[in-house]
């Protein structure tokens, strides 16, 4: 996906993207063209198409619906005044348009937010005008020949670009970039504060001036005087003198949970709520700005890191989850080092945010999860750009390498594979999309077709209606998987055993329909392509079934003191 920074940039213009805006490719591919700033033109077709149902759904004017949709905003990140002042500048053009029943694709193309270059193709969502194209673009252009706001560039300027904000945005930039958190007083890599790669992300901080002091290390002293590890557990037992983490804790193998991912497994998700005139609502952009300063990454709801309860209501559990449950000295050692665009070849740019001491620390368990960019990205040509099983093997070792040298002895590290993502293709491409929902316009298809075009794609190889295409990103896949499986049968390191796990999509898809579910269930609504929250936790559920039936040792022992522990430390802090 693009790349998360360039979103947050302009989160007070999330709702039109109009003023400016590159947002940049993705993390994996910054050299990559893109077609006439593709991600504005993502976003001012989104907006655009959300303001005209709006107008259909409550059967208002242009200018009611557009009133209506700033009305929903929070006040946050300034959400709801950029939303008014953005009105300000361009609703008169865009009532103009869509009172003269022009799309969203003519209207972001006249206001050129779109624009076709020479000897590229013509990129729309919608079907194309029964009149000819040009001839439509000409009347729609006719109609606001004396706008003044086409005398504005739409680039090179962003929030960020005022003076108020430039070093506030430099620093949040930098926090985002290096993956660690943007408030972190000691400097230990842990955060009191939620987003901006705080504890939403790896476990909260119970001393955020004490270096010596975060989730994951050894108790200093038996935590006689201070909770040294964060894990809610310190004092002694007034009954006997023990310390309470000696008693409850000595023996009991605790250990932590680390994910390398992508944006899967930081959990990316937009809310179907955000872009459906239909269920749209005061309260649907509650999460928004926290959404925002997440990267629109939701790591506390993931399969592997996530510490609160399921908003999709089923029971299971990610795997940190499990691992407080089985041993609730675990608690709070959990980090999700992962970003949107993330693959084994820019995994070395952020591996640095990962914090473990091999020396003061306790083992972790380490999930590497690269499982999609390697093979996808957004070019009209993608196959030359995917990673190759050589190259794989080299990044893959280099990263372990690196662990090697940071985990303490006794850690486990698990190589995922990659999916055979052609179940995309084959279970979205006819079905509506969201924004096509209201007037069976716009299905699946249409969307891969638009950000294919835009070569914005997040994945070019899978979302696309070639088969072929399609059949050999899936070869590759398989490729690279067998050469993590190979590393993971050859290579020994002297601080962590060795495993690789199948990313066995289709045995989710069998658990899901065992419950009356469909298989395009499990995917994102909105982007169409990332696994959505039920997914990503029936995903735990069958990690957590293999390890114990495979390798239960990984697991640690159950914790026969956890009641103990809840009964003089209650939630052990939250988080």
């Amino acid at each position: 996906m693009q790349s998360p920074w360039k979103i947050l940039t302009v989160a007070p213009l999330f709702l039109l993207l109009s003023l400016q805006s590159s947002a940049s490719p993705a993390y994996n591919d910054l050299s990559r063209p893109s077609y006439s700033n593709g991600h504005t033109c993502v976003g001012c077709v989104l907006v655009v198409s959300v303001i005209e149902q709006l107008a259909q759904v409550h059967n208002s004017t242009v200018q009611a619906s557009m009133e209506r949709l700033c009305s929903y905003l929070p006040e946050k990140l300034f959400l709801k005044t950029t939303c008014y002042l953005v009105i300000d500048k361009f609703g008169s053009d865009i009532i103009k348009l869509l009172s003269a029943d022009m799309n969203a694709d003519v209207v972001c193309h006249t206001l050129e937010f779109c624009k076709q270059n020479t000897g590229q193709p013509l990129c729309h969502l919608y079907p194309l005008p029964k009149e000819t194209w040009k001839f439509t673009l000409e009347k729609a252009r006719r109609i606001v020949k004396k706008s003044p706001i086409l005398r504005y560039s739409r680039s090179g300027s962003d929030i960020c670009s005022l003076p108020i904000l430039a070093k506030i945005c430099q620093k949040i930039k930098s926090a985002i970039e290096q993956s660690v958190p943007f408030k972190d007083v000691d400097s230990d890599k842990y955060s009191v504060f939620p987003t901006l790669r705080g504890y939403h992300w790896r476990g909260r901080d119970c001393n955020d001036s004490d270096e010596s002091v975060y989730p994951g290390r050894r108790p200093d002293n038996w935590d006689v005087h201070q909770d040294s590890n964060c894990n809610g557990i310190w004092g002694i037992d007034p009954k006997d003198g023990i310390p309470y983490e000696k008693k409850f804790c000595e023996g009991s193998q605790p250990r932590g949970i680390i994910l390398l991912g992508d944006s899967a497994g930081a959990h990316f998700h937009i809310s179907p709520e955000w872009i459906t005139a239909s269920q749209m609502s005061l309260n649907s952009f509650i999460n928004l700005p926290t959404a925002l300063t997440d990267e629109l990454d939701w790591p506390q709801l993931s399969g592997v890191t996530g510490f609160l309860d399921s908003t999709v209501g089923i029971e299971e559990k990610s795997i940190y989850l499990r691992l407080w449950k089985r041993n609730h000295c675990n608690h709070r050692d959990y980090q999700n080092i992962s970003r949107n665009g993330a693959s084994s070849r820019n995994l070395k740019k952020f591996i640095e945010s990962l914090s473990r001491n091999k020396m003061l620390d306790y083992p972790a368990i380490v999930i590497y999860a690269m499982i999609g960019n390697d093979v996808c990205n957004g070019k009209s040509d993608p196959v030359p750009a995917m990673t190759t099983p050589e190259k794989l093997y080299s990044n893959v070792m280099q990263t372990l390498k690196h662990l090697n040298s940071h985990l303490p002895d006794g850690s486990h590290v698990i190589l995922y594979g990659l999916p055979d993502g052609t179940f995309l293709w084959d279970n979205l491409h006819n079905r509506y999309h969201p924004l096509g929902q209201l007037n069976k316009d716009v299905t699946y298809a249409h969307l891969y077709s638009f950000l294919n075009c835009l070569q914005v794609s997040p994945c070019h190889g899978w979302m696309s209606s070639n088969k072929t295409l399609r059949t050999l990103t899936s070869e590759r896949a398989e490729q690279l998987s067998n050469t993590l499986k190979k590393i993971a049968a050859s290579e020994k390191f002297t601080n962590f055993d060795l495993f690789y796990m199948d990313f066995a999509f289709h045995e989710i898809i069998q658990e899901w329909q065992k419950r009356g579910g469909q298989p395009w269930q499990l995917i994102e609504p909105v982007d169409g392509f990332h696994p959505n929250e039920v997914a990503l936790l029936l995903f735990a559920d069958r990690f957590w079934e293999k390890v114990q039936l495979q390798w239960p040792q990984i697991l640690g022992k159950k914790n026969p003191f956890n009641p103990q522990i809840k009964q003089v430390f209650g939630d052990q802090g939250g988080h």
